[in-house]
């Protein structure tokens, strides 16, 4: 049987119609609370699409959370960023729906109109993750989040005058500086993961490059290294920028450099020859990259050697 397409929301009063709620105090923002969501029953909950942003913050998640190919256990606040357009599925062990507490942001790209937040909010990568990417929070982050999202909630459902877009962008901006510097956080606290991922991403471009398929696929790309990684592009380049202040291409081009200097001193193959070896259609390509990298071309580098 084909797959069920996902179902798709197109607005936060359907949204509100769907799950049982009154309608939205205001069309194109709602703070909702997990517990009057309306209890569902079926596959349609958890597989759906949404053509707003929404982002989570939940507590009591049930079981345990898979984060990459890690497994946690956290007991404090969870958040979850989705932006337009990406699929929500939940699977569950035994196919209950899911139980949580917390509150649910639903605002729509038409908010932005107008305003800085409408191109900046591309910069926030954490939009981008999947869902097993999710951000913990401490007790005192938990507070900080919840304090904006009353605080939003608290302003729409004021009389709307000329200034209510103007204060609900500021505070869904100060919202998404803070996830962003919470996300920092956990990049850093989870150096235990984070470092096996290193070691994964070492070992994984060194038998690429030492074997078979740098000569019969090119040079990896970024959706594969993310992929044979078990994470998303955005969320990997974010992670390594952090942890060595390189994103994944440019650890790519770190390796194809060290590769490309060991054949070059150790052995006697052309410049053409150990391009091809590369993963270069080109040979002129493989020599302004390794210039731009090391700012000697691939002879100068040999005679060097010299």
């Amino acid at each position: 049987m084909p797959a069920k397409e996902p179902q798709r929301i197109r607005s936060i009063s359907e949204f509100h119609r769907v799950k049982g709620l009154p309608m939205p105090e205001h069309p194109l923002i709602s703070v909702v609370n997990f517990d009057d969501l309306k209890a569902f029953a079926g596959g349609d909950e958890l597989h759906r699409v949404y053509d707003f942003y929404s982002i989570a913050l939940k507590r009591d998640f049930e079981g345990k959370f898979q984060y990459g190919q890690q497994q946690y256990d956290y007991d404090e606040g969870m958040m979850s960023f989705m932006s337009p357009g990406q699929t929500l599925r939940i699977e569950l062990p035994d196919g209950r729906p899911p139980r949580h507490s917390g509150l649910l942001l639903l605002f729509h790209p038409d908010l932005l109109w107008h305003t800085p937040l409408a191109s900046c909010i591309k910069q926030y990568r954490f939009f981008d993750y999947a869902v097993n990417e999710a951000l913990f929070l401490s007790e005192n982050e938990e507070s900080t989040i919840t304090g904006i999202l009353l605080q939003i909630q608290q302003e729409y459902r004021k009389n709307i005058d000329r200034l209510s877009q103007k204060i609900i962008v500021a505070q869904l901006d100060l919202l998404l500086s803070y996830s962003e510097r919470f996300y920092q956080r956990q990049f850093i606290t989870r150096k235990a993961g984070n470092h096996q991922l290193l070691d994964r991403l070492e070992n994984l471009l060194t038998d690429y490059f030492d074997g078979a398929d740098i000569l019969n696929k090119g040079l990896p790309t970024v959706r594969f290294i993310a992929d044979s990684l078990h994470t998303s592009p955005d969320y990997l380049s974010g992670l390594l920028k952090e942890l060595t202040g390189l994103n994944t291409q440019q650890h790519i081009h770190q390796k194809l450099i060290e590769k490309a200097k060991e054949k070059l001193s150790t052995t006697n193959l052309s410049v053409a020859e150990i391009a091809y070896l590369m993963g270069f259609e080109h040979p002129p390509s493989f020599s302004k990259l390794f210039k731009a990298k090391t700012s000697q071309s691939p002879l100068e580098f040999r005679q060097s050697f010299g």
